[in-house]
């Protein structure tokens, strides 16, 4: 996954999919300066990934971001190394107002 989000032009069909789910091909390939190909190829890593899911709606095949391997990503890695941070200023807070009574 880390592979998949490494590259910029994939974060920004992450983007696109954040901004409106359900979008073809053809509308994601209006979007970038590239062949149907490479944005075919770049799909086709994110699905590989789990960032983007697809379906097929009649002719259309429609692609969707799957937020659920980023949020584990947050999970993970982020939220752990924050915690501390956030603890700190929730009891800053409290030792604040408690001065001001």
């Amino acid at each position: 996954m880390f592979k998949a989000l490494a590259d910029s032009t994939r974060r920004f069909l992450l983007d696109l999919l954040f901004a409106r789910d359900g979008r073809t091909l053809t509308e994601l390939e209006s979007e970038l300066e590239m062949s149907r190909f490479g944005v075919m190829k770049h799909l086709r890593v994110l699905e590989d990934a789990g960032l983007v899911v697809s379906r097929r709606s009649g002719r259309e095949k429609l692609h969707f971001l799957n937020p659920v391997p980023i949020r584990l990503i947050h999970d993970r890695w982020i939220d752990k190394y924050t915690e501390h941070q956030a603890s700190a200023l929730v009891q800053l807070k409290a030792e604040l107002e408690k001065t001001d009574e």
